[in-house]
């Protein structure tokens, strides 16, 4: 009986054993496009599963399934998507065909399945380096300006540390409110408050120059609000800055260029390469340089600016300096780069997986001219000159800043349609501060002597973010996400050298005293989950919830509801509505410093305090302790692919955001002398002329609609033509400004009419952007067209007229020949015609309407450089 039952079993064994193969293999193989060119990077999913992959350097591939039939889904940046059933492990090779934008997959805005862009309740920007790069811009954030139509990021002339920075946002809705991320995970914010008459004025936003393009594979843009699925300061959208993995060549790119006016020079250099290591891994390496130098496009008011009173020495200054010293543009700047991006497989169902960052520059901008007959007392103390020789000076503001991200994780597979992802981010981002060619006007008065360089001191931001995630496929049509979030977030205020800010403080930027200085934190933790259901294969029907607790304010709990139904296989009607919010951050809470700006009613910079929000000051003015914004998304809108080449969509959004955190105005005297009211006693006891402080006091609603047009892959004989026309029209109005009553009850105006111009007029209320090109096999001529919309420079409350600058065509043609297949050469004019904003008008009443600027300042349309040139090599081994 025993040897019976021993031979039943040895047999059922051999039975059930092919089963088990068939129930669980590896596939693998090659894949290459129409010109049987290998494909490295190419995605490959199994279909209703989160299982995935890419391909090597080589175009090959490896992928276990748990069962078959299986679904292998393969997709690429530019190439058309295509499924294929596998029944048995083994070898399946892959071509894939050159396709539209709507055929990528994509993995922003949705966590539990990966999605293309047809697919997608909400609409998703997938942009690749070569066409960020075909743009001739030299950083990031420029190069999505010109791509995205509802991006917008320009050079900040003359604005202290915010010219190091230059704001970014999406929708017009501040750099707050745009949430960036590096290969999914939360990218840090900069260590910069954004404090002068710039867009996006109070706020604080990520540092995109810290990325290099070099290091991108891709930027997928989600425009939607995503605070249910990713938490604060996503309200506007997010941003996805992909890393490279795999590689075929090393690629080693320079450039170097320069403005018609034959100032502006640059260059810029990188490498990227990657190579295998262990049994499966990838390490994929970039360095890159950049440096620029300054340009100049001040105005020239000469001796129209010279007071009644005027001295010979400043009359001839003037008379020979009609430009009155003033260096208005972008500042010099010089910038290096090391980004590592690795991974490797942990067993048959694990990776690990882990990135690398370190941005470093140092940049020099300018403070304005300290004229003569400003600081008169500095010339009759003789201490730079003799008092008739003495010619004024200009203040340099020199800035060290330093960026790091670094991300360890693992993502493993707990069944074939439930995995997990654990990582832990460090970020941080720092900024120490040097001003040259300046004076203690204190100081000197008292001793004699002053210094002329100061070390006033920094400031710096770091975070720890820890993440759990899970996605689990229930059935094809039903799938989950859900998860936890820690973070932790430091902030310093670093202490200047004393004699930076002894009494007034050195001219320009006064140094950050003992009693601003200090180290504050808190942290967070948030529990999100999210829900999809394909109903039907054209329905979908999803929610999505988060609940997030601060330390420092209280809780949050935001959700959206969205849907999808497809027309066929080539459109969808697409929508969301949703709730967000955005956490005040360290800085708009316990930011407290001094500085020379300039003040209504003052004809030269004078020096105005910012307290912390906590100060009791402040409080005693009625300013309550910052809370979170909230806000309400709806958003609605089209897509359509109607025929393999040609594609459409356009999307409808409107944004409420209330309890917005504002920057409040300057809060000064009131021009009675005979008596000191409340608020004037705390600018005495602060020793400021005028004070601001951060307050949740507006609501403001955002309107808008952006649209995408692609024609791409027309046959012209020897090559292929491609057209685009991409637009994003939007309107911002602030529905509400509350005035704590102490302030309102002594008259004064927490946000003025320029201040809301700020956030109303200073970002175009259009932007149209036409791309053209036609591709060979040696050349690629491509025109960029961007048309920016008006914008409005907003005057100030004591008086003046506003001024509309009329729209602004940019054309850009790029020129790109191919030596040989490893060998590139492109030439490129950015802004073919030279064309420049409308000058600011006198009437206008403005800070800049003294004739030092040509240009506002304080609103931002394509530029100041007017026409660039530019030269690159691509060579790749």
């Amino acid at each position: 009986m025993k040897n019976y039952l021993s031979r039943k079993l040895l047999g059922l064994v051999f039975l059930v054993s092919p089963l088990f193969a068939m129930a669980q293999g590896e596939i693998s193989g090659t894949v290459t496009d129409q010109n049987n060119e290998l494909l490295p990077g190419v995605n490959i999913i199994i279909k209703g599963t989160t299982t995935g992959t890419t391909t090597d350097f080589d175009g090959n591939y490896s992928i276990t399934a748990e069962s078959f039939p299986a679904t292998l889904i393969f997709s690429s940046i530019g190439f058309n998507t295509k499924e294929i059933v596998v029944n048995a492990a083994g070898k399946v090779n892959m071509t894939l065909q050159e396709g539209l934008a709507l055929d990528e997959v994509v993995l922003t805005g949705n966590r539990s399945k990966p999605r293309t862009i047809l697919d997608s309740p909400v609409p998703i920007d997938n942009i690749g380096v070569a066409e960020l790069t075909s743009s001739g811009k030299p950083t990031v954030d420029r190069m999505l300006t010109f791509k995205v139509p509802s991006f917008n990021a320009q050079t900040q002339a003359i604005s202290d540390a915010t010219a190091h920075y230059d704001p970014a946002d999406l929708r017009g809705l501040g750099p707050s409110r745009t949430l960036v991320l590096v290969n999914g995970k939360r990218k840090n914010q900069s260590a910069q408050v954004y404090l002068n008459r710039t867009p996006g004025k109070g706020e604080v936003g990520v540092d995109l120059k810290s990325i290099p393009t070099a290091a991108i594979e891709r930027v997928e843009v989600l425009r939607d609000g995503a605070s249910a699925q990713y938490g604060s300061d996503a309200i506007a959208g997010v941003i996805n800055m992909v890393l490279k993995k795999n590689a075929k060549y090393t690629t080693v790119s320079a450039r170097t260029g320069i403005t018609s006016q034959g100032d502006g020079f640059n260059f810029a250099a990188d490498a990227n390469t990657a190579f295998n290591f262990g049994d499966g891994g990838f390490i994929n390496l970039t360095l890159g340089y950049y440096n620029q130098q300054l340009t100049n496009r001040a105005g020239s008011p000469g001796i129209a600016d010279l007071p009644a009173d005027a001295r010979p020495n400043e009359i001839q200054w003037a008379t020979e300096n009609p430009e009155l010293g003033m260096k208005v543009g972008q500042p010099d700047l010089e910038k290096g780069d090391l980004f590592v991006n690795l991974g490797h497989p942990l067993g048959e169902n694990a990776e690990l997986y882990s990135f690398h960052g370190y941005s470093t520059r140092k940049g020099r901008s300018f403070a304005y001219y300290r004229a003569p007959y400003w600081r008169r007392g500095v010339a009759d103390s003789e201490f730079l000159t003799r008092s008739e020789d003495f010619v004024g000076y200009q203040p340099s503001f020199e800035a060290q800043i330093d960026d790091h991200i670094n991300a360890l994780g693992v993502k493993f597979d707990i069944t074939d349609t439930f995995n997990a992802d654990a990582s832990v981010t460090y970020g941080s981002n720092s900024v120490n501060y040097t001003v040259n060619n300046s004076v203690n006007r204190d100081y000197l008065a008292d001793n004699g002597t002053s210094p002329r360089t100061f070390k006033p001191g920094g400031y710096t931001l770091s975070n720890v973010v820890m993440n759990l995630d899970f996605a689990n496929a229930f059935t094809e049509q039903l799938t989950s996400s859900f998860g936890v979030e820690y973070k932790k977030e430091y902030y310093e205020a670093i202490e200047g050298n004393p004699l930076s800010y002894y009494k007034g403080g050195s001219d320009s930027f006064a140094g950050i005293k003992p009693d601003e200085a200090g180290k504050w934190n808190r942290d967070n933790i948030a529990f999100y989950a999210g829900l999809d259901y394909d109903i039907t294969e054209d329905l979908l029907l999803g929610l999505a919830g988060r609940y997030e607790d601060f330390s420092d304010f209280g809780d949050n709990f935001s959700w959206k509801v969205f849907g999808r139904y497809k027309l066929g296989d080539k459109g969808a009607i697409r929508g969301s509505y949703s709730t967000g919010f955005r956490a005040p951050t360290l800085h708009q809470r316990y930011l407290t410093n001094s500085q020379y700006i300039i003040v209504d009613g003052s004809p030269e910079p004078v020096l105005q305090g910012t307290l912390a929000n906590n100060n009791s000051a402040v409080q005693a003015l009625g300013v309550p302790s910052l809370f979170a914004e909230t806000s309400r998304n709806i958003s609605a809108g089209f897509t359509y692919k109607i025929n393999p080449k040609f594609s459409a969509s356009i999307d409808f959004y409107q944004i409420h955001v209330d309890d917005r955190v504002l920057f409040s105005s300057q809060i000064g005297y009131d021009g009675d002398d005979a008596s000191t009211n409340p608020v004037e006693q705390i600018l005495i006891d602060n020793n400021v002329v005028a004070l601001q402080f951060f307050i949740n006091a507006g609501d403001t609603k955002t309107t808008g609609a952006d649209f995408v047009l692609n024609y791409r892959g027309i046959d012209m004989g020897q090559g292929r033509f491609n057209v685009s026309l991409a637009a994003n029209v939007n309107e911002t109005t602030i529905d509400a400004i509350e005035t704590p009553q102490v302030l309102a009850d002594n008259g004064y105006n927490i946000f003025t009419r320029e201040e809301k111009g700020l956030i109303t007029n200073s970002r175009p209320r259009s932007k149209f952007i036409l791309g053209m090109d036609y591709d060979t096999d040696k050349f690629n001529i491509g025109l960029n067209n961007t048309l920016f919309g008006k914008v409005t420079v907003t005057a100030p409350e004591t008086g003046g007229i506003d001024q509309d600058l009329s729209s602004m065509l940019v054309t850009d043609l790029n020129l790109s020949y191919k030596v040989t297949d490893k060998l590139s050469f492109t030439g490129t004019i950015n802004n073919l015609f030279d064309v420049y904003p409308d000058k600011t008008l006198a009437t206008t009443n403005t800070a800049e309407a003294g004739g030092r600027f040509q240009y506002s300042s304080e609103v931002q349309q394509g530029g100041q450089f007017g026409t660039n040139f530019s030269l690159g090599m691509n060579y790749s081994f």
